[in-house]
């Protein structure tokens, strides 16, 4: 009877030293100490992130979507995955003891600082970002103020997390060229500076009416192909690049060599306007055409991607050949017949292929 009173007693201390360590001290897994889940995402309206370097993201919830820094529309995907995260990213383990210092010290040096806010600009969550753990599943984080910093995962997911806090603002920035529905544009001018003959203007009456304008020689005698002019329209909205290029080793040089493909102008029937420069590319590692020639690309340059100079001159991208050829026509090509067979007229494959290469 001694005996087991005195078991009795040993698992009491230890349970209560169990509870004490796990509950009461630092709190391992809870929220003070390894709260990085937020489970309500729908409440979150601002997010911060800062590097070591003093590059900042501001993400702001707004009526018409995310804002990035007070001025630019954001990707909505990759504010989505970082929406994600915050939902499904949980504590894996302590960083060990020995490894406590070391990872204390990447994190004030390489970390990235995030704070989370929901609508009335009270803090949910205040936390720092590291490097991948050393098994190449998880990622270093530090709750503000906590004493330990905890491998996080988000579980399914192999790989860290750190490239969704990035603090590139060009990871953020929506990436739209030009986005207007065809009842709203007004005017086209396309202009090919090595190409002049065609050149075109298209112009859109409130009615409906479209007129191509081009070279009078290239118009004699021919009638304006209609659906072409038509379908035309719509190529202009939801137009996107490849991605940012500001900021590039010697970019104005670069630009400055690069032949100028055309010139687009697109006015809105509200007045707006936009002109967007393209240049052509050199040949690169990326270039496909380097072992295969294209017959419609000089033979310098590359065939899939262009330069794209645009929102006021402001910004310098990349294009694909793939999303823009449809509005890259040549004005002869409106006063061409279609060459499709009838039953894919009203198809989406008819239009992409209303006008033939």
């Amino acid at each position: 009877m001694g005996k087991t009173l005195i078991y009795i007693v040993l698992l009491g201390i230890l349970g209560f030293g169990v509870y004490y360590f796990l509950f009461r001290e630092g709190d391992v897994f809870g929220t003070n100490e390894a709260g990085f889940t937020i489970k309500d995402t729908a409440s979150v309206s601002r997010i911060f992130l800062a590097d070591k370097k003093n590059n900042t993201i501001l993400l702001e919830r707004k009526d018409n979507g995310w804002v990035l820094n007070g001025k630019y529309p954001a990707m909505q995907t990759p504010v989505n995955t970082l929406l994600h995260a915050f939902l499904m990213q949980e504590p894996s383990y302590p960083v060990p003891e020995s490894m406590h210092n070391s990872v204390i010290k990447l994190l004030a040096a390489d970390g990235i600082k995030v704070e989370v806010y929901d609508a009335n600009n009270k803090s949910i969550r205040t936390f720092y970002v590291g490097g991948q753990a050393n098994d190449g599943l998880g990622t270093y984080m530090l709750i503000d103020g906590a004493q330990r910093p905890y491998v996080v995962h988000i579980p399914g997911f192999n790989g860290y997390l750190t490239p969704r806090y990035s603090t590139d603002i060009a990871d953020w920035r929506d990436r739209t060229v030009t986005n207007v529905p065809r009842t709203e544009l007004k005017e086209v001018k396309l202009a090919y500076d090595a190409e002049p003959l065609n050149s075109f203007t298209l112009q859109q009456q409130d009615t409906g009416h479209i007129n191509v304008i081009l070279d009078s020689m290239l118009m004699k005698g021919k009638e304006l192909n209609k659906r072409r002019a038509s379908v035309y329209t719509k190529f202009f909205e939801d137009l996107h690049h490849e991605g940012y290029i500001n900021g590039s080793y010697k970019l104005d040089s670069v630009i400055a060599a690069a032949p100028k493909m055309c010139a687009i102008d697109i006015t809105t029937t509200n007045g707006q306007q936009q002109h967007i420069d393209i240049y052509w590319m050199s040949l690169n590692k990326r270039s496909k055409n380097m072992l295969t020639p294209n017959p419609n690309t000089p033979q310098a340059y590359d065939a899939d991607r262009f330069y794209a100079v645009i929102n006021n001159a402001k910004d310098t991208v990349i294009i694909q050949r793939s999303s823009f050829d449809k509005i890259l026509r040549r004005g002869y090509e409106f006063y061409q017949p279609d060459e499709i067979i009838p039953e894919k007229l009203h198809s989406k494959e008819g239009e992409a292929g209303v006008f033939h290469k």
